[in-house]
């Protein structure tokens, strides 16, 4: 007997849908087989559980039927009041089980059972051919297998429909230009088959840290003719050692030297569109910013529109060590500062 669902993701018969979608993602990362190559097989047996009980419990109509019948509530559905409300709903207990559970609304056998489809008890088949639909079955034991069946052997088998493959969930590192740009990465990802695939992901230009890209049809193999699964990358973009990013704003900060400070001067500094000259103004101290507008980025996959803005930030860079005459050229340069560096600062 399979296990329940609830147990499976490891959440109570009360959890709410929100809950549900919780558990199944914490475990369905734990479990992928990519986070597991040391044993990708025990894996793979795991998260097609943890998928096949959240296809179920995520859409509430298959929930209800589920916590009335169990596992083989789909097999419930051609029964007359097999829906809430109607007929009779199973609740547990079996033929010749006392007490006053089994169905709603009464204490109903088996024989019950079959009268209400007008077998006269259990040595007919309600649905032709001769035979108890209850105690033949399928080759698998389903007692339920035959209902809804025609013809002289009552015994058609309703087929499953389409079903689309397993998504495939991964985390991939951006390069901070290529975010900025857009461009190509190379992937690598391992399939629940064993197989690996390489596939290059189009990165659109603008992609924030935390975005998700959806490759359709690179997941999991469907079943019964359905389409394949979709692979969805988690993307995380690096760190640039002088860049940052706020919304469509670039930050950067720009090395100067003393002279440049205090004379002024010109910067080459590079941008997403290019390398412009950047006017350092005389006097310029560590934390002077200047506003280049329109040189930042533009929205996320839009060609046109008007990007942010680039903000520079001068840092001074003083050297190391000074020789002797820088010493006293610079403690000559001091004293004849007017007034001193801190004349004003005060408490």
């Amino acid at each position: 007997m399979a296990e329940d669902y609830y147990k499976v993701l490891g959440v109570p018969r009360t959890a709410t849908q929100e809950e549900i979608q919780k558990a199944y993602l914490g475990l369905a990362r734990k479990y992928h087989p990519d986070m597991n190559l040391d044993n990708p097989e025990a894996a793979k047996k795991k998260f097609q559980e943890l998928q096949t009980a959240f296809d179920v419990l995520k859409d509430p109509e298959k929930r209800e039927k589920y916590n009335q019948f169990g596992e083989g509530f789909e097999q419930y559905q051609g029964f007359p009041g097999g829906q809430p409300g109607g007929g009779f709903h199973w609740s547990g207990g079996g033929p010749g089980a006392g007490g006053t559970g089994g169905f709603q609304g009464g204490n109903i056998n088996l024989d019950d059972i079959l009268g209400m489809f007008g077998a006269g008890g259990r040595g007919g088949n309600p649905f032709g051919g001769g035979s108890n639909p209850f105690e033949s079955g399928d080759e698998n034991g389903n007692p339920f297998a035959n209902f809804g069946g025609t013809g002289t052997t009552g015994r058609t088998r309703r087929r499953k429909g389409p079903v689309k493959g397993d998504n495939y969930e991964l985390s991939v590192s951006v390069p901070f230009q290529t975010a900025i740009r857009g461009g190509k990465i190379p992937l690598n990802f391992r399939k629940n088959d064993g197989k690996i695939e390489s596939v290059e992901v189009k990165i659109p230009a603008g992609l924030e840290s935390g975005k998700k890209i959806r490759l359709r049809g690179l997941g999991g193999a469907g079943q019964n003719g359905g389409e394949a699964g979709d692979l969805i990358l988690n993307t995380m973009v690096e760190d640039h050692p002088y860049y940052t990013r706020k919304g469509n704003n670039l930050y950067v900060k720009v090395p100067i030297t003393l002279k440049e400070a205090a004379l002024g001067g010109k910067a080459d500094i590079p941008t997403p569109d290019g390398t412009v000259s950047l006017s350092i103004p005389a006097g310029a101290t560590t934390g002077t910013k200047l506003r280049l507008r329109g040189r930042g980025i533009k929205e996320e996959g839009q060609a046109e529109g008007t990007p942010g803005d680039l903000f520079a930030e001068f840092e001074v860079q003083l050297p190391k060590s000074w020789s002797k005459a820088d010493q006293n050229l610079i403690a000559k340069l001091d004293s004849e500062l007017t007034p001193p560096a801190r004349s004003s600062l005060y408490f």
